[in-house]
């Protein structure tokens, strides 16, 4: 006898078609991205170990070269490798991101991160001692990562509309948080007894999801059937004559299969130039936003283990699992920052108020964070929400607008170019952030801490301008209903 079709099974096939390829391009490109960072995090959790067994003055233990004094600068000389590659990568990414298929083009950078991780990795097995074997597998793995984020970013956008995306992004980027903490669980497991693995096993993760990436990824909804998405809300339709007559052609992702396929060349739209993109409004204030904010986020996810073991006393492994709370709060953070912003209509808005928001809680952490562990657990989950949530939301929903803007005249090639200038311009800040903060902690950590508060500050200030524009808009929508 025939067993019944599976639950799932029949779930899936009562969805809608286009609810069903939503769905798959969502969870890939989640796990996918999610790879990226647990491959990035293990570094985190590994260098406090290797300097912590290089003072123990037991046998064995010793790793050079980060058992000398200057192990912070050396640490700090590895993170910057890494993120001053990324970000000078970043902005040459898009470009390539727009013009070669998002399949190829993130399945490979995916293989290639896999295996300058465990390149990295394997320099414990191979007994390597020289500075530059570790700081050149970081440059080549910082500029073959930067293939991940336009090419994500780029997909769901072409799948997503803006009435939701604001929540759905927010949701989806839970990734970055999911993959931190897959990261420091991973990582942890090894560090104490064989730390090469924590950096292969993540490798040989990233590869295998760059193969299924290859097999399962779609990149346009056209491409299976689907109908493309709407990339303006009611609010921002204007009337048909008088958007033919200011904007030029219809939305190039309005249009049907049939019709891209075999659209003309004069209704084929090229991809935006670099300047182009910087002339989309809203483009230069988020980036230079997402500096700063970046530069904060990016503090704590290289050095934070290092400052719980430095000022709670706990163990690598223990202090490596606590800082998971901090991207435990960065989830709740960017789904309630896309809640928010796609109630309002106030993305600046609501980043603002979490930067502002966001500087008192660091100083509390510093100051009273670890007085208790309850108070550090709740301490790490709202300083990760206020800290992530305004990053996580100009990372995504925020770059999928700005890279669908009404300005650019129904040209939808500009996701990738737009999501690789403001996410390069905050990887500037990601670079800086691990940086001063090795320089400046043998200071103390309260230095570090008013470093980072200043910075969270100065991104909340850069975008004044964007939230009077929305305060605007709210007061005249308010008059008109009047």
């Amino acid at each position: 006898m025939r067993a019944a079709l599976a639950p799932g099974i029949r779930l899936l096939r009562a969805l809608p078609r286009d609810s069903r390829y939503r769905g798959l391009t969502l969870l890939l490109t989640f796990l996918c991205y999610a790879s990226y960072h647990l491959s990035r995090k293990p570094i985190s959790i590994v260098k406090s170990q290797l300097h912590l067994n290089c003072s123990n003055g037991t046998g064995g233990c010793s790793w050079a070269p980060f058992d000398g004094d200057n192990y912070k600068e050396l640490f700090g000389a590895l993170d910057n490798a890494f993120l001053v590659a990324y970000a000078v990568g970043m902005f040459v990414s898009g470009i390539f991101g727009e013009r070669l298929p998002l399949r190829y083009y993130l399945s490979a950078g995916m293989l290639l991160s896999g295996l300058f991780t465990a390149l990295f990795g394997l320099g414990y097995f191979w007994n390597i001692h020289v500075l530059w074997y570790f700081i050149v597998m970081q440059i080549c793995n910082g500029l073959v990562q930067t293939t991940g984020w336009p090419a994500v970013v780029a997909c769901v956008g072409n799948w997503f509309g803006k009435g939701k995306r604001g929540l759905v992004m927010g949701v989806w980027n839970s990734h970055t948080s999911v993959g931190n903490i897959a990261g420091s669980l991973v990582a942890g497991a090894w560090v104490s007894s064989a730390w090469g693995l924590s950096f292969v096993v993540p490798g040989l993760v990233i590869a295998s999801m760059g193969i299924v990436c290859f097999f399962f990824l779609v990149e346009h909804p056209e491409d299976v059937g689907c109908s493309p998405p709407l990339h303006r809300t009611d609010s921002e339709e204007k009337d048909p004559e008088e958007a033919a007559a200011e904007d030029g052609p219809p939305l190039a992702s309005s249009r049907t299969g049939l019709e891209r396929a075999a659209g003309s060349k004069e209704g084929a739209a090229a991809a935006i130039s670099f300047l182009g993109a910087l002339r989309i409004p809203g483009v230069v204030e988020f980036s230079l936003c997402l500096l700063f904010a970046k530069l904060v986020s990016y503090t704590f996810l290289y050095w934070l283990p290092l400052y719980i073991v430095n000022v709670a006393r706990f163990g690598a492994k223990e202090a490596g699992d606590l800082s998971t709370l901090f991207d435990a709060g960065g989830i709740v953070g960017g789904v309630l920052a896309g809640l928010v912003s796609d109630y309002t209509g106030g993305r600046a808005t609501t980043c603002c108020v979490m930067l502002l928001l966001a500087a008192p809680m660091l100083f509390l952490y510093n100051h009273v964070g670890q007085n208790g562990i309850a108070t550090s657990i709740a301490m790490l989950i709202v300083c990760g929400a206020l800290v992530n949530g305004p990053y996580a939301l100009i990372t995504t929903a925020v770059s999928a607008d700005l890279g669908t803007h009404e300005s650019l005249q129904g040209n939808s090639k500009a996701l990738a170019t737009v999501t690789a200038i403001i996410d390069g311009t905050g990887s500037v800040g990601a670079a800086l952030g691990p940086l001063l903060a090795g320089l400046i902690s043998p200071t103390g950590w309260n230095n570090v801490f008013y470093m980072l508060i200043a910075a969270d500050v100065l991104a909340c200030l850069l975008l004044s301008r964007l939230v009077l524009k929305e305060t605007r808009g709210w007061c005249g929508a308010m008059a008109r209903r009047r």
